[in-house]
This record gives C-alpha cells, structure tokens and sequence, in this order.
C-alpha cells in the first residue's frame, strides 16, 4: 500500500471535516442612526437584548406592502418576548414620499418606520431587491438574511429560537 497518497488524501479529509464542524463567525449588523417618521434619531444599538428584524421596503413596492400585515402580526405576537421590527422605507423623496405612498396604498404599520439612506443600504451589503430582511439576534449578530417576500412562518421560525426562554 502507497501511504504517500493515503497520508494527503486522510489530510485533506481531517481538514474537511474540521471546516465542516466549526461553527461561522456571527457576523455583526452595522450600526446606524436613522431618523423615525417623527424626526426622532433611532440607533440600532438602542436595541441590543432586543431580538430585531430590518426590512428594507418602499411604499411603491408590492411584494413589501404584501408582508407588512405579516409583520404586523409578528409584531403583535412576539414583541412581550423581546422582539423589535424596523422597517427601513427607502423611497426616493424621504419621510414626505412615504406618508404619501402610506396613504395611496392605505398601508397600516404598527412598528417603527425608519428613513433609509444609502450609507445604510451599502453597510447591509447593498440591498439589490426589495424587500430584504435581515434578522438579529440579541447581541446584534445577523442570523438571517431574506431578499424577496417571506411568508410569516419563515420568520417565526427563527423568531421562535430566538425569544426562547423570555
């Protein structure tokens, strides 16, 4: 028997299977302060102890105005247990287009809307498509990421994980 190959080859496969048992650094949400539709400076930091979902959505959008009710309840449900949604509107004319949008489309939100800027978009990595959600565990890490509408029960999955034993 030739151990000169089965030495690489038994290497190659302790190192594979190394990798595949180690568990992927958590990465961090950027920080930001954005403003809320009353002007008021909200810090995503504020929110750490908090389980947060971010969803980059526009008024304009039908896929996003689609999951808000979702989320509203969502909301409802799992707030007691430690979870904060923002919804993170990225019209083009800022706060005045999307109370305009809110109106047209007679969008009811019971979460904090923030005005997103570009800063934000490009620290998340640029947001391609709307709506994009991102869902944060406790210490601010990124568990997940979503681009396109969720049906409620993909985010109450995690959510359920995530505001156990609160």
């Amino acid at each position: 028997m030739n151990t000169k190959r089965i030495r690489p080859a038994l290497l190659v496969l302790f190192l594979c299977l190394l990798a595949a048992s180690c568990t992927p650094a958590k990465k961090k949400a950027p920080d930001f302060n954005l403003p809320d539709m009353n002007d008021k400076p909200v810090r995503l930091s504020d929110y750490r102890g908090k389980v947060v979902i971010l969803d980059f959505w526009a008024t304009w959008c039908p896929p996003c105005r689609k999951g808000i009710p979702d989320f509203n309840v969502l909301y409802s449900e799992y707030r007691g247990k430690g979870l904060e949604i923002l919804g993170l509107a990225m019209d083009d004319s800022g706060k005045a287009g999307v109370l305009k949008g809110m109106q047209k489309h007679a969008i009811t939100i019971t979460y904090p809307i923030l005005i997103a800027t570009e800063e934000v978009e490009k620290s998340y990595g640029g947001i391609e498509a709307i709506p994009t959600t991102f869902i944060l565990d406790r210490e601010g890490n990124i568990v997940a990421r979503y681009v396109g509408l969720q049906g409620k029960a993909t985010f109450a999955k995690h959510l359920d994980k995530l505001t156990r034993g609160i």
